[in-house]
């Protein structure tokens, strides 16, 4: 609108007595107001624009005779020296604090010099491109200062709160549009919601400020009021300055000629976005609620307290088992209630009729249906509503038949707490009962026994003949041990074939003791399944509480403890918790330690033992069996990191550094020309269980230019055994695929038949030393011995005898077949450089 200043200034410097047109709207309403109050006075009153700076731009005079001297005074002086000097600082002031100073009555000279009472107001108003200048008026009232000071003062005050009502303080913004819909003037606070100029609206402009979904809607009612003239009230969502959006509700009406033609249309833009979307949350909640109560089948019950009236609902009615006739009294709800949960039900709509009770309530009942007197679990809720004054005005409530979901809940509940497949109290719930008995028995000073089971052999059973039949063991064994268990014990599945009890009635080891026994002799007799007999041993470990543990924790570690004695020491016993125990677990806890403190600083050092053709003497190969470097104590047998073996963690480590040490030791070997013939290491079950252990050994016998033909992994027959019994398989088969032999390893002491000598590629059988120790003083030990050399020979397998002391031992095997020994007879393990020294050759670089 600025863009006509120019010219609207010059329409106004010719126009005495009236404002120019491009005046703002609060102007003109001073302007109007004070001329309707005062224009019998007819004052001189001078209009003028002026820049940012101040300097005059343009004027115009009303009561041009009387404003002469007036104009110019300010004229010849300037405005700066046209007013008094005082009030130079109070005018500058007002303009800096206000764009809109409050009217200042200051003196102004005029042409003769004189200083004259004049009122000074002042508005700015901004420009295109951010730019601004001063609107105001210089009016002579000095001659009626004081007559008209009341007047004005009123005046004034009318004109400021009418400004402020109109423009600053309206939520809502003001536009109009010509007759054919061009907006044509949009209020301030434009710019303030979207951030974009009120230009940017003019004509079509303020379409593209609205949501996408909401312009063809919003054009299409605006053109068809365009056309019937009717008002207008849409809303649609704005953009905001920051990209959000709001909702707007825009209104209009048209004003009309005396022919009834458009001359222009006068609208606001009100923000109605808290309005929307409450509208939207009630919808919302109606729908929801409709939907659930035709979804979910909730009955209903509402209570009319000014009336009286009670009605209930046809899901209600079904859910109780009522007919449609029958009387919606309170009585008859009550009378279904179960007679446990009546009163309660009672008490509740007691309390919130009489108002003492919040007005939501929830309750979960249960109810006989009238119909056949079943029990149902019903979850009511209700809301109570009242007057202003307090008083009941409406009571709703709905009903839900829970029964299905509290035997869910109830089922989950058990399901949490116990083991499916026994149905024995789970580890959690067991362990719950152990720690109450505990603090109930730490008072008084009484003892209480606990027993922990764990079944022998069970993952031989689910290898030999399926998790089914290892599955009926398990439950078998749960039955039988519940049943030899006291009437007072807890018996619970703690995982996999680990079985607990505890009892108050074992107050003592020797009472433990007897019941572990009745439980292994029920055990020891065989179970069936499908026709087959499972026999399977039972190891148990015993604790008393006081005697053993004070606390839950204490007592079932000590009974841990126990129960690994017993698997440690032949199975199928008992064994009672003593000191001792606590000691070797610590023990095997600093095996671990020194362990990873060996791996840590890469202390593994190989021995090598020779294994030797008895006939000839000659050296066929060697044995690398593991030692680690003290660093105060020298070099320490495996036996000292025993425990370390049996976690699989530390064991697969460890043989990753013999195998290192190994291959750096065979590869200079092979440099310097010496061949060590076949060299084996140890491989455990872990090492087998890894997808790809064969692969990655046979990767680095090729990067040490070591020949697979020169390498033996030596297995112990419990990896037949285990879970992974198919990744064994296939791991050995990649080595025997590889060119690498597979020697078994103290054959005759594990679980290993004749089934797994044809299942696996095995080349070699290592009698144990076990055995060759007593060949030549033991008949049974000789036999077991020639039946070994035997079976090896008719699987056309190499049969190497170990720990062969003595020449006597030597001559006896020779006799029964075997040709291939090592032990002490023929040379202690030792290290690389010695096996050198031996065959008379240059010692080897140490591995760095």
């Amino acid at each position: 609108m600025d863009r006509f200043a120019d010219r609207r200034f010059a329409d106004g410097a010719r126009e005495l007595g009236g404002p120019p047109a491009h005046m703002s709207s609060g102007a003109s309403v001073a302007h109007r107001t004070l001329s309707a109050k005062i224009k019998h006075v007819r004052p001189p009153v001078i209009h003028w624009f002026a820049d940012y700076r101040g300097r005059l731009l343009t004027y115009w005079v009303e009561g041009e005779v009387r404003g002469g001297g007036l104009r110019m005074g300010l004229m010849r002086h300037g405005w700066r020296k046209g007013f008094d000097s005082v009030d130079i600082g109070i005018i500058i002031r007002a303009a800096a604090a206000s764009s809109q100073p409050e009217p200042l009555v200051v003196r102004l000279r005029c042409a003769d010099g004189a200083s004259r009472w004049c009122l000074l107001r002042m508005t700015r108003q901004a420009m295109p491109a951010g730019a601004w200048r001063w609107y105001g008026t210089v009016e002579d009232m000095h001659d009626r200062r004081d007559k008209q000071a009341e007047l004005l003062e009123t005046a004034l005050a009318e004109s400021r709160e009418h400004h402020r009502w109109s423009v600053e303080l309206s939520p809502q913004v003001p536009w109009t549009a010509t007759p054919d819909g061009a907006i044509e003037e949009v209020g301030p606070r434009w710019r303030d919601l979207t951030g974009s100029s009120p230009e940017q609206a003019m004509g079509a402009g303020w379409i593209n400020a609205l949501h996408p979904d909401d312009m063809d809607r919003t054009l299409a009612l605006w053109r068809e009021r365009l056309q019937s003239g009717d008002p207008v009230d849409v809303d649609y969502r704005l953009r905001l300055r920051d990209g959000s959006y709001r909702w707007m509700r825009a209104r209009a009406a048209a004003r009309r000629d005396g022919r009834g033609a458009i001359i222009r249309w006068y609208g606001t833009l009100e923000d109605i976005h808290n309005q929307k979307l409450a509208q939207q949350a009630v919808a919302e909640s109606e729908e929801h609620f409709r939907l659930a109560v035709q979804s979910a089948r909730l009955g209903i019950w509402d209570y009319d307290a000014r009336s009286g009236q009670r009605s209930w609902s046809a899901e209600f009615r079904a859910m109780l088992g009522l007919t449609a006739d029958a009387p919606a009294t309170t009585e008859l709800a009550l009378s279904l209630v179960h007679p446990d949960d009546r009163h309660k039900l009672k008490a509740m709509m007691d309390g919130v009729a009489a108002n003492v009770l919040p007005p939501h309530f929830e309750a979960t009942l249960r109810v006989h249906r009238a119909d056949n007197g079943a029990l149902r679990w019903i979850r009511s809720t209700g809301w109570a509503t009242r007057t202003e004054v307090g008083q009941l005005r409406r009571i709703i409530v709905t009903f839900l038949d829970v029964t299905e979901q509290r035997d869910a809940e109830e089922r989950i509940r058990w399901a949490a707490t116990h083991d499916p497949m026994t149905r024995l109290p789970n580890r959690t719930l067991w362990q719950g009962v152990l720690e109450e008995l505990a603090d109930q028995a730490r008072p008084t000073g009484a003892g209480f026994g606990l027993m922990l089971f764990d079944i022998d052999d069970l993952k031989r059973i689910n290898d030999s003949l399926g998790h089914d039949a290892g599955d009926a063991l398990l439950c078998g064994f749960a039955e039988r041990l519940a049943a030899a268990a006291p009437a007072d014990a807890v018996v619970g599945r703690l995982g996999g074939d680990e079985f607990g009890l505890i009892a108050a009635s074992l107050v003592d080891s020797a009472t433990v003791q007897a019941c572990s026994q009745a439980i292994l002799d029920k055990m020891r007799v065989p179970f069936a399944y499908q026709g087959q007999l499972l026999e399977a041993g039972v190891s148990v470990g015993g604790a008393v509480f006081g005697e053993h543990g004070d606390d839950a924790h204490e007592l079932f570690k000590a009974a841990d403890l126990a129960l690994y004695a017993s698997k440690a020491s032949g199975r199928s016993r008992l064994t009672m918790f003593h000191s001792q125990l606590r000691a070797d677990a610590q023990q095997r806890s600093s095996m671990i330690h020194m362990a990873r403190q060996v791996i840590a600083e890469r202390l593994v050092e190989p021995y090598y033992q020779p294994k030797v053709d008895m006939r000839s003497g000659q050296v066929l190969g060697y044995e690398a069996l593991l030692r680690w470097q003290h660093p105060r104590l020298g070099v320490q047998a495996p036996a000292t990191i025993a425990a370390a073996f049996e976690h699989g963690e530390l064991a697969i480590r460890l043989t990753d550094l013999m195998l290192d040490a190994v291959l750096h030791d065979m590869a200079a070997w092979l440099r310097m020309g010496f061949d060590p013939g076949r060299v084996a290491v140890n491989a455990s079950a872990a090492d087998l269980l890894q997808a790809d252990f064969a692969d990655h050994v046979l990767a680095r016998l090729d990067q040490h230019g070591v020949p697979a033909q020169n390498f033996e992994i030596e297995v112990t027959e419990s990896v037949f055994l285990g879970r992974g019994a198919d990744q064994v398989a296939r791991a050995l088969d990649r080595f025997a695929r590889g060119g690498v032999r597979i020697a078994l390893d103290d054959f005759g002491t594990g679980f290993a038949s004749l089934s797994h000598l044809k299942q696996y590629p095995v080349n070699v059988l290592k009698i144990d030393r076990s055995f060759v120790s007593h060949v030549d003083s033991d008949a049974g030990d000789a036999a077991i011995v020639d039946a070994v050399i035997k079976l090896g020979s008719s699987f056309r397998m190499e049969v190497v005898a170990e720990g062969v002391e003595t020449a006597e031992q030597a001559a006896l095997l020779l006799q029964h077949g075997c040709h291939i020994a090592q032990g002490y007879h023929y040379g202690r393990p030792q290290p690389a450089a010695s096996v050198l020294a031996a065959c008379g050759a240059a010692p080897i670089e140490p591995k760095k």
